[in-house]
């Protein structure tokens, strides 16, 4: 499975870790994901997704039917 949060659609970031030499190695930063069960009251089930602290907080906020419609209207949620 891919290192890749099913709501806001974040992926590991790419860059190079500069030595004090000036020495260039490349370098992965990972988005913060968590594996969680959700709730889903309009299924009434539960679900299990891969998702980014940030979206956690957003679901806490505003709701997790409002954001995994969100979601599916940005494509990023099939």
């Amino acid at each position: 499975m891919s290192r890749r949060c099913e709501i806001t659609g974040k992926k590991p970031l790419t860059g190079n870790l500069v030595s004090h030499s000036m020495r260039h190695t490349k370098h992965r930063q990972m988005p913060n994901l968590q594996t969680k069960r959700i709730w889903v009251p309009e299924e009434g089930r539960f679900i299990k997704m891969k998702i980014s602290t940030r979206a956690l907080k957003a679901m806490s906020r505003n709701g997790v039917a409002a954001t995994i419609a969100k979601a599916k209207r940005k494509g990023i949620l099939a």
